[in-house]
């Protein structure tokens, strides 16, 4: 017995040999533990989570399981040798290296975190916008590096070195790097603009100055449109974001007017009937809501009436098929009513002198 105390009374490296002991019971016990908190804690909270209706929990829950194992060993191990006289650089690079650890681990959660929650907005536009999702990802992307650059300065900072020289030659480097790609990055904040203030998505039909087409992609840097000839405009997003765009998707119906003549022998009764004649008909055709027909002026070679009704369609082949329906209606009850459409006439006068 007095041996083996003589024995626990040693010391080496200014450390009885129980304290080693006491040291190394401490990280077994601490390591107990963890491992107890991985294989049965954190199961049991796994399984609650998927009960429940939200699935950030079970984000969580996986991400804590991700944490790899060197994590458990090192925490029971600065734990444990806390209980020891230590060397004091000995001890600041033990502590170092712990600070490393916790940022590390906190800025991968966070990275975690950040990428669920777009991963869920860009889940939320479904497969027929899939190629809209590239913003999403891109805005993760920068969040991310936003966030390990700053993890990446705390460590810095907590090893003693002075960031404050560091942050202003990444500030001068920043500038010079943001100058030789100012037209890029203009671009790739206009796709943001675009995202956010959403003027148009992918599917609306809109009209670009001399070009007009359907959206087929909003990229980082630019925007390709489908034209109605067929061929794809891209267009950068700096352009878009600065000039005028029409969107017909936004449109809920659209004012349509259009004229006709008849010819200058149609009887003063039948020019009274013709306003209720295309009322009529525009009355009974589907999408069309009737505003007004009148007897306009007195053209080169008819009389000038004009038409104006609503088709309640964004779509533009609807309204062509409406405003067919309207055309065919009309020159059938004309042709009831012996109604006759004009058409470009010129009539010469003859003075023949006896």
């Amino acid at each position: 017995m007095d041996t083996i105390q003589e024995l626990l009374k040693q010391e080496f490296w200014g450390n009885l040999i129980q304290d080693y002991l006491i040291a190394f019971g401490v990280f077994v016990v601490f390591l107990l533990v963890f491992k107890f908190f991985e294989k049965k804690v954190l199961k049991k909270v796994e399984k609650w989570a998927r009960k429940t209706k939200t699935d950030i929990d079970d984000e969580i829950v996986k991400i804590v399981e991700k944490m790899p194992h060197i994590f458990y060993l090192y925490f029971s191990f600065y734990i444990a040798i806390k209980f020891l006289s230590i060397n004091t650089t000995v001890s600041k690079v033990i502590d170092g290296i712990l600070i490393i650890l916790l940022i590390y681990w906190a800025a991968k959660v966070a990275s975690d975190l950040i990428e669920y929650g777009f991963r869920k907005l860009a889940a939320k536009k479904g497969a027929k916008e899939k190629e809209k999702t590239t913003t999403y990802f891109a805005l993760a992307f920068i969040a991310k590096i936003i966030l390990w650059s700053t993890g990446l300065l705390l460590i810095l900072s907590n090893l003693g070195v002075n960031i404050s020289a560091l942050v202003a030659s990444l500030g001068i480097g920043g500038i010079a790097i943001a100058l030789a790609l100012q037209n890029v990055l203009g671009d790739i904040f206009s796709s943001f603009s675009l995202y956010f203030d959403k003027p148009f998505e992918i599917g609306d039909f809109i009209v670009l100055g001399d070009h007009k087409g359907t959206v087929k992609k909003i990229g980082l840097k630019t925007t390709r449109i489908q034209a109605l000839q067929g061929e794809e405009i891209v267009v950068s997003n700096n352009e878009l974001t600065s000039a005028r765009v029409q969107n017909f998707k936004k449109m809920q119906k659209r004012r349509i007017d259009f004229g006709f003549g008849v010819t200058y022998d149609t009887p003063p009764a039948k020019l009274k009937k013709i306003p209720k004649m295309v009322k009529e008909v525009i009355t009974k055709v589907k999408l069309a809501d009737f505003d007004r027909a009148h007897f306009k002026k007195f053209g080169d070679s008819s009389l000038d009436f004009e038409v104006v009704y609503y088709a309640n369609t964004a779509d533009y082949n609807k309204y062509m098929d409406t405003q067919q329906k309207i055309n065919l209606d009309i020159v059938s009850a004309f042709e009831k009513e012996k109604i006759e459409m004009a058409f470009p006439t010129r009539t010469i006068y003859l003075n023949q002198e006896k």
